[in-house]
């Protein structure tokens, strides 16, 4: 099994199908497609082993308290901490991995996964055309039937429209790659992740696989993953990642299969695993967030041939990362980082490295033109996503849906901004840090902490600042002569010789 992440300083082949050119798969596109001013404190310490870490919950969350800080950015404290906790990792294995997952969870995440703690993810593609509810639009519309969707559409496009009809409509017309570059360079972020194709099978490249249902062929007319990756490795110091769907929801032989109990595999053989493949040569992502299982097991996906091929011989094996994703039954129990469910954030600390996949908007991962200024999370919320995450040895993806057209509205990019806004001033806090012996405070709500063994550093990050002018902390233990206080903030006071 993979090592406890947290303790650590540093961070079978299976043969794609001949390919065949467009339409000689698919002839028909019909289906194809189908603040946050939490200041921070450091805390200066002889030493303090970490706790054991709780297994793996879902429904153990801690409750939450409001965040109202006075004011954007926070102001960063330091305080004080311990020599070493963590022990040195081993060097790393030059080893071949089996595609089992005995051989593929021993692999060693790569170390800048843990160091980044904060990534953006990117919802976008033909869903953004009707943006109402829900990226699950075409589900919600056509299978579900549920009624608010069905009367949308019967109120504003003809009782001929079909979910293909968007296709063209969705322009890309402002687009810009160097734009978003920049904005997600301000928001402090140190990597991306884009749905290159989520369950509609709609691709942001031009897939030789997805015939007249991407982004070349329809729409666009423009190859929008590639635009993006090149901004990103040109103009910032963030690594690019894809997301990608597993399966289709309307996809004949993803169906077919499915009403063999996935005994047949059509689909993966011909659509998925060619395609993963195509994405990794091409774009060499950093990140590939694998979802959307579609019910079926990680062996009809051929997930561990894939994944092997991919830390074994694919162009980015030594950086590439992963998450849990790989077929029913693996979520939270298999694969580089663990995801376990949406939004998920379970307040305490984990035994493996973890991801907070989370939206701005409450409700909806693509962008929805019924949302209303309640629905989005406020920058104090998203700050306290952030350093409870963190804390707990999680990264944060905080996700945002451009429109149509390709912009990225003003709401989305402030959110941004004042994210970037406190971590340039908190940032010491956040990237490159660690888990401490104890996440929160125990005398004082809403303190969570992180910490930097080389630099024999905690953090404090606190949400509120107290109205007293003095912070009570419960968890540091402080020697007389040995713990020391980092330096005072203007107008606060630290007090140092005793437990503060």
């Amino acid at each position: 099994m993979q090592p406890s992440w947290g303790y650590c300083e540093c961070p079978g082949e299976w043969r794609l199908p001949p390919r065949r050119g467009k339409g000689g798969l698919f002839p028909s596109p019909a289906w194809s497609g189908d603040s946050g001013a939490a200041y921070s404190a450091a805390i200066k310490r002889k030493d303090s082993p970490c706790e054991a870490a709780p297994a793996c919950k879902e429904d153990s969350r801690p409750a939450r308290g409001d965040m109202r800080p006075r004011e954007l950015p926070g102001l960063a404290l330091p305080l004080l901490l311990l020599p070493p906790l963590l022990p040195p990792c081993p060097a790393r294995s030059a080893a071949r991995f089996d595609p089992t997952w005995e051989s593929l969870d021993a692999r060693q995440l790569p170390a800048w996964f843990d160091q980044a703690k904060f990534g953006i993810f990117i919802h976008w593609g033909v869903f953004s055309v009707p943006s109402f509810g829900s990226e699950w639009f075409w589900w919600y519309w056509q299978k579900e039937k549920i009624l608010k969707y069905v009367e949308f559409m019967k109120d504003n496009y003809p009782p001929s429209f079909k979910y293909e009809d968007f296709g063209p409509l969705f322009t890309a017309k402002f687009f810009n790659a160097n734009q978003w570059a920049d904005i997600f360079q301000a928001s402090g972020a140190k990597y991306i992740v884009l749905t290159s194709k989520h369950h509609e099978g709609f691709t942001l490249w031009g897939s030789e696989y997805s015939w007249n249902w991407n982004a070349i062929d329809e729409g666009p007319k423009r190859d929008i993953v590639k635009e993006l990756e090149v901004a990103i490795r040109n103009r910032t110091d963030l690594r690019f990642g894809l997301y990608y769907s597993l399966f289709e929801w309307f996809h004949p032989l993803f169906l077919e299969d499915e009403s063999s109990s996935f005994h047949k595999r059509q689909f993966p053989v011909s659509k998925t695993l060619p395609e993963l493949y195509e994405l990794v040569n091409a774009y060499q992502p950093e990140i590939l967030w694998s979802d959307g299982d579609g019910g079926a097991p990680d062996q009809y996906w051929n997930s561990t041939g894939f994944l092997a091929w991919l830390y074994n011989e694919s162009p980015v094996r030594d950086t590439v990362v992963t998450n849990d994703r790989w077929g029913a039954g693996s979520i939270c129990k298999h694969g580089g980082f663990y995801t376990c469910s949406d939004r998920y954030n379970p307040g305490h600390l984990l035994p493996h490295k973890w991801e907070n996949c989370m939206t701005i908007d409450k409700l909806s991962w693509g962008y929805r033109r019924d949302a209303g200024i309640s629905d989005y999370l406020t920058i104090e919320e998203l700050v306290k996503q952030l350093v409870e995450t963190v804390s707990c040895g999680g990264n944060l993806l905080m996700n945002i849906g451009p429109t149509l057209d390709g912009t990225i509205s003003v709401v989305f990019e402030e959110r941004l901004r004042q994210m970037g806004s406190w971590l340039r001033v908190n940032g010491e806090a956040i990237y490159e840090t660690h888990t401490w012996r104890s996440q929160n405070d125990t005398v004082t709500p809403d303190v969570w902490y992180t910490s930097k063994p080389k630099e024999k550093l905690v953090y404090a990050l606190f949400l509120k600042w107290p109205t007293s002018g003095q912070l009570f902390l419960g968890q540091p233990k402080t020697i007389l002569g040995a713990t020391q206080e980092g330096e005072d903030t203007p107008g606060k006071q630290v007090h140092r010789g005793k437990a503060i």
